[in-house]
């Protein structure tokens, strides 16, 4: 088999190499080792985007119809599809070119929460603040029920949770199913950092010191140990556990938002966050609310007194078949003597449904929306197109971006002709904070090519860009073309409210926005989108010697 194999990877290598020798003479620049001379910044451009950017913005206004109007925006569900409509009219008005939804097969139902009220009737009356876990059916009306607190296993294994959901069958008919324990949250008398100093954002972007990784890095459950069973996950067990109750007969699901938001920070003070049932099939599931962890704590306290509990749920859902095709919204400023060269910048527009989805990310489309509105109302002409895409399918593991780059540019294994063509993509989704530091997907080269436009911008609060070589499926939707070995540059940003409050939560809303930091933003990414644009030659790539290898798939 051995030499079959070698054959094979032999014919592969030649393949890859004939592709790259193939590429047009402005994509073989970026295979040297040295960078191409980076073009000066130039300062009557700038100081045009920074007052363009300032004294005529309309972030605020892009903002208020993502978010109030067309919010919250599921994938899949009418809202994001209006929102995506609303977005491609919006910056054809703008005068952008070529503004079109794109479609991609999601492969499920759209769903939507059209109203829900949750109350304890006995043995107190109370209101409940909750949230619908997405793709779960409707109660059909008002379902009352009393409460068992089933505590499943701590971190079991599969097999270990099966056993323990056979022992449970008999408890679970006919009643509201809460699943798990409390998770207490002591008072915290630690501030919370909700901005960097510079000396932490210089040592954020440079890689090393007390900075740590760039922001917008999320915590993940405990990694599992090499050679042992593995352990399900807090969602893992929360999904594998619902189906259980749905076929057994159990009327709700209740879960501790605690638990069902995983290792992200606390989620006290009536903080929610609501996902998803895995399987996205409402007919497999049953109706589930994520309740507030101090909701939760007051029922368990009153159950383990002996006193029965009465809970209420009235929760109306809708399914929309149509929603199994999605669609990204794409629009361009088209180039001149390099327009077959395209540098990209985006968010993505989808968001979950708890609020109306500002932070994560309207703010990052329309601060994308609008770094591309600033460069066509001061009337530049560049060289390469600029094309914005706002994404859907990123909260489901990045799908449309993942879409759009197989479809536009394959990869570096399997490259299409457009895949040496781009020149880079900038993508922003870490909340309202400043633009503080980029980290591109690329040799040291690619961002010393950046550096020199962005260094007039230290009044606003950026510091640096540094050289990332992570081929890493996640994060944001850059990882999508840093996946497949394309340039993806993501902004890194203050912190604010963005981890600890707003993301995914019912808090995420337009009053959230720092008007003054989200300006600073746009201003920062045009001059940096411009500079792109202009230069003699594009950013500078791994060769394809030095690509990084894919990193393992995830179990």
């Amino acid at each position: 088999m051995l030499q079959p194999l070698r054959a094979s990877l032999l014919c592969f290598a030649l393949l890859i190499n004939q592709c790259w020798q193939s590429r047009p003479a402005t994509a073989l620049a970026q295979g040297q080792a040295l960078a191409p001379a980076a073009t000066d910044p130039d300062p009557e451009i700038q100081a045009k985007i920074r007052k363009e950017g300032m004294d005529n913005s309309q972030i605020m206004r892009t903002m208020h119809f993502l978010t109030d109007v067309y919010g919250p925006r599921l994938t899949g569900s009418p809202n994001h599809k209006n929102a995506a409509e609303w977005a491609i009219k919006q910056m054809a008005s703008w005068g952008l070119d070529n503004a079109h939804l794109e479609p991609w097969e999601f492969g499920h139902a759209g769903w939507l929460n059209e109203r829900a009220s949750g109350h304890v009737i006995s043995p107190y009356k109370e209101p409940l603040v909750f949230e619908v876990l997405a793709w779960t059916p409707s109660t059909n009306g008002a379902l009352t029920g009393k409460v068992y607190q089933m505590i499943t296993p701590d971190s079991p294994t599969e097999d270990e949770l099966k056993a323990f959901l056979e022992g449970e069958k008999g408890k679970v008919k006919g009643k509201m199913i809460m699943v798990g324990k409390h998770r207490l949250f002591p008072v915290s008398f630690e501030p919370e950092n909700k901005r960097m100093t510079d000396d932490q954002a210089k040592a954020r972007f440079s890689g090393s010191g007390p900075g740590g990784p760039p922001p917008g890095v999320r915590a993940r459950e405990q990694q599992q140990q090499p050679g042992q069973p593995r352990k399900l996950s807090s969602r893992e067990i929360n999904q594998k556990t619902g189906e259980f109750l749905a076929a057994n007969g159990a009327l709700m699901m209740i879960i501790d938002t605690a638990v069902e938001a995983g290792p992200q920070g606390r989620m006290d003070q009536r903080r929610v966050r609501a996902f998803n049932n895995r399987n996205f099939d409402p007919s497999k599931f049953l109706p589930t609310a994520v309740i507030s962890n101090e909701d939760y704590g007051r029922i368990t306290r009153v159950l383990a007194d002996g006193t029965p509990v009465e809970l209420e749920f009235n929760i109306t859902n809708h399914i929309y078949p149509e929603g199994k095709t999605s669609y990204n919204a794409i629009a361009e400023i088209a180039g001149s003597d390099k327009k077959d060269e395209v540098i990209m910048l985006g968010g993505h527009l989808d968001s979950w449904h708890s609020a109306t989805g500002a932070t994560d990310n309207a703010v990052g489309c329309a601060t994308m929306m609008e770094a591309a509105r600033i460069l066509k109302a001061i009337g530049v002409k560049p060289r390469r197109t600029i094309r914005v895409a706002l994404w859907s399918g990123e909260e489901q593991n990045l799908l449309g971006s993942q879409a759009y780059v197989k479809e536009h540019f394959g990869s570096f294994e399997n490259p299409k002709p457009d895949f040496f063509k781009l020149g880079g993509y900038f993508n922003i989704d870490s909340g309202t904070g400043r633009a503080r530091g980029m980290s591109v997907f690329g040799p040291a080269e690619a961002a010393d090519a950046l550096r020199p436009a962005l260094a007039t911008f230290a009044d606003l609060g950026f510091v640096d860009v540094r050289a990332s070589n992570s081929r890493g499926l996640g994060g944001s939707d850059n990882g999508s073309f840093n996946h497949a070995g394309l340039p993806g540059i993501g902004v890194g940003q203050d912190p604010i409210e963005y981890f600890n409050y707003t993301w995914h939560t019912n808090l995420d809303t337009y009053e959230r926005i720092i008007e003054d930091d989200v300006k600073r933003s746009t201003i920062i990414i045009a001059a940096a989108l411009y500079h792109l644009a202009m230069r003699d030659q594009m950013l500078p790539r791994f060769t394809p010697e030095t690509m990084p290898a894919l990193p393992p798939a995830r179990p």
